[in-house]
């Protein structure tokens, strides 16, 4: 299919996007090797920030960003509708990470990517650092790390020292 309507990615706003986007999680992520619902969420669910990827009414991607620690934050669920990949909609998601992340202050995204993922990481700067998990004793991974560059690292001082000077 060809992405003929505004793509918006933003969080889910009502508990049938949420419903909808645990769905897509499981059925493309997960129903594959015969995973049971619930598989699609884990124990970060509510300390992460979930994006949608919306196309008219339709709900065509997700992934779920949460940081592990002051400096370093996760992708996890990153996942698109079969019909509607290569079209810029996991890098649309992936973008809208990316400046979630350095406006929490994060300083490397780390994610655990599908062997049939990794050109697509690699395309947006992510650099293989070793050998992943193998999920269902079947799905290789290679754990990828992106590394903000200095200037925008350089933003993210700018922007602290913004708000500082807003709150006083």
């Amino acid at each position: 299919m060809i992405l003929k309507d505004i793509l918006i990615i933003r969080q889910p706003k009502t508990k049938d996007e949420l419903k909808a986007m645990y769905d897509l999680r499981w059925r493309i992520l997960r129903k594959p090797w015969n995973q049971p619902r619930g598989s699609e969420r884990d124990q970060y669910e509510t300390k992460a920030i979930p994006y949608i990827a919306l196309l008219g009414n339709e709900i065509i991607g997700t992934a779920r960003f949460h940081k592990i620690n002051e400096s370093v934050g996760q992708i996890r669920y990153l996942a698109v509708e079969e019909g509607f990949r290569n079209q810029g909609v996991g890098s649309n998601i992936l973008m809208t990470i990316h400046m979630t992340a350095l406006n929490r202050f994060v300083k490397y995204i780390l994610v655990n990517a599908r062997i049939n993922a990794v050109k697509f990481f690699e395309k947006h700067n992510y650099k293989i650092i070793e050998d992943g998990p193998l999920l269902f004793g079947e799905i290789k991974h290679k754990k990828m790390v992106l590394k903000f560059s200095k200037t925008e690292l350089r933003l993210q001082k700018i922007i602290e020292s913004m708000r500082k000077v807003v709150k006083t």
